[in-house]
């Protein structure tokens, strides 16, 4: 392998990683489950969940975007360095 594969090789492992973690770190669409698990849905954490919710969904296509031409550049490089 040359330095090149190997650092892309590096590159990809921790975007996957970060979108993993991105996408596990949303929460859910489950409607009613504050009052199941004890927790009050007041204006303070309605707002908090939209805006990190949003923060997360954001980034998550800004990751996966970046892994998408990531995976094609290191392709091109397998290709057509040697």
């Amino acid at each position: 392998m040359t330095p090149y594969e190997i650092i892309l090789a590096i590159l990809l492992l921790l975007l996957s990683i970060a979108i993993i973690v991105a996408v596990l770190l949303q929460e859910g669409n489950q409607k009613n489950m504050g009052v199941v698990t004890g927790g009050a849905d007041t204006f303070l954490s309605k707002n908090k969940a939209r805006s990190v919710d949003a923060f997360l969904s954001r980034w998550t296509k800004v990751i996966a975007i970046g892994f998408f031409v990531l995976v094609l550049v290191a392709n091109a490089v397998m290709y057509f360095v040697k």
